[in-house]
């Protein structure tokens, strides 16, 4: 008989499509820019041994970093890469179409390659090439560990 502990204390490289990278903070949307914020693969754990595949990237739980009513993040456009300038997409150039309140969400378009790559990158950056004032979410990257 199986180990019931075992599902338990499932973890990242036990089990497929779990969030492999995440923020604390909300983002801001209101500021263009490459590398607006950095994105480690399992809080920086992989120490750069780690392949995975990303399934999904996602925006939601928009927020006004001013207070008050959530903005309309509809007309925001972001990409994710693997460097710091703007390079390397592992998403595309996406407009946050459906990201118009607070429970609101938007996955992103992965880039072709995403369907056959394994990627090795430590982290991962947000770029914001179209901005909302005061629009700020948060954003997860799930995918699966290939090898930790």
């Amino acid at each position: 008989m199986a180990n019931a502990n075992r599902v338990g204390s499932e973890t990242q490289d036990g089990f497929g499509f779990k969030r492999i990278a995440t923020i604390t903070k909300p983002v801001s949307l209101a500021t263009t820019g490459n590398a607006v914020v950095a994105l480690p693969i399992l809080s920086g754990g992989g120490a750069g041994t780690t392949e995975y595949i990303i399934r999904r990237i996602t925006i939601a739980n928009m927020t006004n970093s001013a207070g008050g009513a959530t903005p309309n993040a509809a007309t925001a456009v972001v990409t994710v890469g693997q460097t710091n300038d703007g390079a390397n997409l592992v998403a595309n150039s996406t407009t946050l179409t459906n990201l118009t309140n607070s429970l609101s969400f938007v996955d992103l378009t992965l880039h072709g390659d995403a369907a056959k790559t394994c990627y090795t990158a430590n982290v991962l950056f947000l770029n914001v090439t179209t901005n909302v004032a005061n629009a700020q979410a948060f954003i997860s990257v799930y995918g699966d560990v290939v090898t930790f």
